[in-house]
């Protein structure tokens, strides 16, 4: 059994913690709300009341935030995890960030006698709920291979991608590139749909031809199709518009950076940034699929 402090109980964290709970492990959670913290007691997490007190103790410190900001206060802020956790102690961050802040966790983190591992997962919530997660781990090997021990109830897919921030490097490419499929079925269905195809025969080829893709099959944007897609529910967010936008900015900052052209990208991030203007922020990302229709109407959406 180890001893696991918790930071982050939203709809990853609370759906992943408890995998680990099942493990075997003690899990002390914390969250700023405290619906969520009680929530997840329900499911055998032990919850605390702050940073400090989840940390004091525990052997790893794993973080689920919504974003790079609040991973370095949570690190670094008032009685966060740098005061309180014990030299030697493993960090695992599975939250989806820039690359500044994964190579200033590992830095800071270092400097203090601490491990730090960047540990980004995907699959969503269905995956968080099911422990099929994907987790892409970057680090020290000795950590990395620790993390590896700890992340694999969770999981699905566990992959050591390499040292510092290749973790998080390979989550924003590969989001990046699930961005541009979401694109392409975007458009694709509804060209379909205007050309007088059936849905279901289109995607029956599509998915067994050139054009199959992973959201083609999971996240097809029209009812009826693909059960479990987010169109089958007024596009209630399984990834929602906010943070598939977040994934691919970060994806196309990291490529500006490069030097690498990313116009598809770009367009994408784009498209749910409009999405955003107009407060479908919390709506799926897949909800893009009204960009591409002749008047802006999509089946399945009622236009809230």
């Amino acid at each position: 059994m180890t001893s696991i402090a918790w930071i982050g109980l939203g709809n990853m964290g609370s759906r992943m913690s408890a995998h680990l709970v099942t493990a075997g492990h003690e899990v002390r959670g914390f969250d700023v709300v405290d619906a969520l913290r009680q929530s997840a007691a329900e499911h055998g997490i032990v919850p605390v009341a702050s940073v400090a007190e989840a940390v004091e103790g525990a052997e790893v410190v794993i973080l689920s935030l919504p974003k790079g900001e609040h991973v370095r206060s949570v690190l670094a802020g008032p009685d966060g995890v740098f005061e309180h956790a014990a030299p030697g102690t493993l960090i695992i961050d599975t939250t989806t960030v820039d690359l500044d802040t994964s190579r200033w966790s590992h830095g800071e983190s270092g400097s203090r006698g601490l491990r730090f591992v960047d540990s980004p997962v995907s699959g969503g919530i269905q995956g968080a709920a099911a422990g099929t997660l994907t987790f892409m781990l970057g680090g020290e090997e000795d950590d990395v291979a620790r993390a590896r021990e700890i992340v694999t109830p969770m999981a699905g897919n566990v992959f050591a991608v390499g040292g510092p921030t290749h973790g998080i490097a390979a989550k924003l490419v590969n989001n990046m590139m699930l961005g541009v499929s979401i694109l392409a079925i975007s458009e694709g269905s509804q060209l379909a749909e205007q050309l007088g195809l059936d849905p279901k025969a289109f995607f029956d080829v599509a998915r067994v031809s050139s054009g199959d893709s992973w959201a083609l099959r999971t996240w097809y944007p029209v009812p009826g199709v693909v059960p479990g897609a987010a169109v089958n529910s007024n596009f209630d967010a399984s990834f929602s518009a906010m943070l598939c936008h977040k994934d691919v900015s970060l994806a196309v900052e990291g490529a500006e950076a490069a030097g690498v052209k990313v116009p598809a990208a770009r367009l994408i991030r784009d498209q749910l940034q409009r999405l955003l203007d107009d407060g479908f922020e919390g709506k799926d990302c897949t909800l893009v699929v009204r960009e591409a229709s002749p008047d802006g109407t999509v089946a399945g959406w009622d236009g809230r």
